[in-house]
């Protein structure tokens, strides 16, 4: 798609830019993606009231093959996924052995092969993960990054966009409801804590209903036919910079961007798509329980509307957000936004309150409290 008529590159823009794909998978033939296709605030409204194909290809992919798939990424990541069947698709995180968050990945079974997506620039550390974590399962986890590219249709239009790829009938999303401190055994249902539905498409590879539109990751070698067939149907194009406006305004995290080395799940909410809290050991599972057990993480996600007077440009990811002097978190994605302006995921200390008059650097920042 970056070579769309109006297509600007994200490296383009910013070379340090964390959204291109990994050396190894441009040297591999993927090419990089479109921060936008010439106008990001009529692409974002788009996105926000009808639907738009977003080229997330730089994504990577990791397949995992073999026959103890299921049971064995159940044992090693934090989603119950030992009766992961076909069709159905989840989110879960590596953690680190303290409950820091280290990994992200969307799931997509098939029958054959568990496929994870994951953030670009993650690949790697990822799949090292799983190969350490081997031992003598019949599994084998490896890079397919060159071979299957993500496409997202994202919008209220998405299912019916789908279609037009003979698609049709994808459920919504079934997220269990995340149980109060020290629930009893048997309350959360023993299933993934988050079920996307997942069906093949009649091109080669499979649709995946999630919380912002639907998933396609098709072949690669595909992918220039689904565009085609897509734009073909009246679907427009829309840029990496307004999928992220969208997700911000839907105050969903990007791990890598929205957390730091010391962010653990119950704080940027991805207890609900990502962690079984029932489903037993795994690593990180301790913390993970304590926390949840107290009821109060030390952080929290919280969305942050800036007054842009000082500045026009969003502060870059990492920046702290200060109150009274002193730092209490710092930001994550910041848009701008067509309806809200100049908005920002930030994690801020849990005893922040609501109306604090914060600061990011010489702007002021005000915390939604919706």
């Amino acid at each position: 798609m970056i070579d769309i008529a109006g297509a600007v590159a994200v490296e383009g823009i910013d070379e340090a830019s964390r959204d291109q794909p990994d050396p190894e998978h441009v040297a591999a033939g993927v090419r990089g993606v479109a921060a936008h296709y010439g106008d990001p605030l009529r692409e974002q409204r788009t996105l926000d009231t009808a639907v738009g194909l977003v080229d997330r290809s730089h994504r990577g992919v990791i397949a995992v093959a073999g026959e103890e798939r299921a049971s064995w990424l159940h044992t090693v990541t934090s989603q119950h996924l030992s009766a992961l069947a076909a069709g159905e698709g989840t989110e879960l995180l590596v953690l680190s052995p303290h409950g820091h968050i280290e990994q992200h990945a969307m799931v997509a079974e098939d029958g054959e092969t568990t496929w994870l997506d994951t953030e670009p620039g993650a690949t790697q550390g990822l799949l090292t993960y799983l190969e350490k974590m081997r031992f003598f399962s019949k599994v084998e986890p490896r890079d397919a990054t060159a071979e299957r590219a993500l496409l997202s249709l994202v919008g209220p239009g998405a299912m019916e966009a789908l279609a037009t790829l003979g698609v049709t009938g994808l459920a919504a999303p079934d997220v269990a409801a995340v149980p109060g401190p020290k629930f009893p055994h048997g309350a959360v249902p023993l299933r993934a804590s988050a079920r996307y539905d997942v069906r093949p498409l009649p091109i080669g590879g499979w649709a995946r209903r999630g919380p912002l539109g639907v998933d396609l990751l098709v072949p690669r070698s595909a992918m220039d036919q689904v565009v085609a067939e897509l734009r073909g149907a009246g679907v427009p194009v829309a840029g990496l910079w307004a999928y992220e406006a969208i997700r911000v305004a839907a105050r969903q995290p990007r791990v890598g961007v929205d957390t730091d080395h010391r962010t653990i799940p119950a704080e940027v909410d991805l207890i609900a798509p990502a962690v079984h809290l029932d489903k037993g050991c795994y690593r990180g599972q301790e913390t993970v329980a304590r926390v949840h057990n107290m009821g109060r993480p030390p952080r929290r996600l919280v969305l942050l509307h800036l007054d842009g007077v000082t500045t026009d440009q969003p502060p870059v990811a990492g920046t702290p957000v200060t109150l009274d002097g002193r730092a209490v978190g710092f930001v994550g994605t910041a848009v701008l936004h067509h309806e809200l302006g100049q908005v920002a995921l930030a994690v801020l200390k849990r005893n922040v309150p609501d109306d604090a008059a914060l600061l990011i650097g010489e702007t002021a920042a005000a915390i939604d409290p919706s």
